[in-house]
């Protein structure tokens, strides 16, 4: 029996050896990051240097990282502004993001433009606008004072710093990246204030209390480390080689199929393909037979039959967008790899066509 291929990383990255390993040491250390004896101060130490490593992937300083149980919980600092503080958010942006829209009393000044730098499920990417003369961000036809940005499926694949865009928020996540999952932190730009995304005993500098989780922070860090380390050292080019060769074998079996964002920027891995008349979830679960994990769309919607919010937004129409499928790959994919899922999706649209014939 073949082994499964894993061509699903923009859903969850697999765990690192690097991240493991800090993850089982940390086990090991039993003291609350919050007391001050030498077993405390050795998990806080552990905390520490992953806030350095997470900072140094994303290009902030440590004392602006508040570690979180992921991104929709850091997300949510949205939801703790003003009540007259309006949340202008990119369509397109993640679900987790979209829930906290709201349009307040005040004008440009005091809003929040929020947007992924890069989709989910499109892998397309959205460069952050500049502050403008007047101090305000623009992008399209929405516009705020502050700026929020996600960068769960940017950081480590696509280069980015914090610091470069003048943002006062940003979300990931590290599960992204290969870490575990149920730890992400909320970046918050220095002398920016906020309500406390978890009232309690203060930790994470009074900005999100509950004892931290000090073996998934760990871990967080160690795959920090490794992502920046396979980032410096050009490894999202092979894998962009390896997915503009499935593309292009996949159109030229199936010319009508589209891929959507291909002429526009992109992530290097995410392949969103479209082939209108053939149900992405049949996609899904006939890849699925064939030993091969892909989605349809975006993992924080699996189990829900509908069609994508995203594709619906950039035009695209329910026929088109209810056929998509997400490709997307990751440093560990090979060619054979690569392959056997175009082996496979074009045998299924053989099948798939002389059944409509």
């Amino acid at each position: 029996m073949k082994e499964r291929i894993y061509l699903d990383w923009n859903a969850t990255a697999p765990l690192r050896p690097e991240a493991r390993d800090a993850m089982i040491a940390a086990m090991d250390v039993v003291g609350n990051p919050s007391s001050v004896h030498a077993e405390g101060r050795a998990a806080k130490a552990l905390i520490e240097r992953a806030r350095e490593d997470v900072a140094a992937l994303v290009g902030c300083s440590p004392k602006e990282i508040v570690f979180t149980s992921g991104a929709t919980e850091a997300a949510a600092v949205l939801a703790g502004l003003p009540a007259g503080v309006a949340v202008r958010v990119q369509p397109t942006a993640h679900d987790c993001v979209v829930a906290h829209q709201r349009e307040g009393d005040a004008g440009d000044g005091a809003a929040v433009l929020a947007l992924g730098v890069v989709n989910s499920e499109t892998g397309i990417v959205t460069q952050p606008p500049e502050r403008g003369e007047d101090g305000i961000f623009r992008l399209d036809d929405l516009a705020g004072g502050r700026l929020f940005v996600d960068v769960v499926q940017a950081v480590g694949r696509e280069p980015f710093a914090f610091a470069w865009t003048g943002a006062d928020f940003a979300i990931l996540s590290a599960h992204k990246i290969g870490g575990p999952k149920g730890v992400g932190a909320l970046i918050l730009r220095e002398g920016v204030d906020i309500e406390t995304l978890r009232p309690g005993g203060g930790q994470e500098m009074g900005r999100r209390s509950g004892t931290e989780n000090v073996i998934g922070i760990a871990g967080f860090g160690a795959a920090a480390r490794a992502a920046l380390s396979d980032q410096e050292a050009g490894v999202w080019d092979r894998v962009r080689q390896l997915r503009d060769a499935m593309e292009a074998r996949i159109l030229d079996a199936s010319p009508e199929t589209i891929v959507v964002g291909r002429d526009s920027p992109r992530v290097a891995n995410t392949s969103c393909l479209l082939t209108p008349g053939w149900k992405g979830e049949t996609q899904v679960m006939q890849m699925d037979l064939a030993g091969i994990a892909v989605s349809a769309g975006s993992a924080c919607s699996s189990g829900k039959v509908r069609v994508s919010r995203v594709l619906l937004a950039m035009g695209f129409d329910e026929i088109q967008a209810g056929s998509a499928i997400r490709v997307s790959l990751g440093p560990a994919t090979t060619e054979s790899e690569i392959e056997r899922l175009v082996a496979a999706w074009t045998a299924a649209r053989t099948r798939q066509r002389s059944r409509a014939a």
